[in-house]
């Protein structure tokens, strides 16, 4: 069981998808699995995430056929048997400092 899951949901992300997922595995924490929900992209998003799962067995891919916004998501969160302490939400097209989630977790600890 990981500590946390930081779920990324994505939709046509591949302009940024790389770097922001780039910015989740360097984190100085690494208790954690990236959960990407790709939201029914029509680009390379698919093949970019895949590719990191591929790499890093940190990293899980949930992809739907069509775009659902939210339900996509949530039902995406509901079925993928999540087994961490914390879920922590990262933006596609954002890039997180490198201590967010040892900060994030420490926090939440006190």
């Amino acid at each position: 069981m990981v500590r946390v899951t930081v779920v990324m949901p994505v939709y046509n992300g591949e302009q940024y998808l790389h770097e922001s997922v780039a910015s989740v595995l360097a984190q100085t924490f690494t208790d954690f699995e990236l959960l990407i929900v790709n939201d029914g992209s029509t680009d390379a998003t698919e093949a970019i995430a895949r590719s990191f799962a591929e790499q890093d067995p940190r990293v899980r891919v949930h992809s739907f056929t069509e775009n659902r916004r939210w339900v996509s998501l949530n039902e995406a969160l509901m079925s993928a048997e999540l087994a961490s302490e914390y879920v922590a939400r990262m933006d596609s097209d954002d890039i997180c400092d490198e201590r967010r989630l040892e900060l994030q977790g420490e926090w939440l600890d006190s």
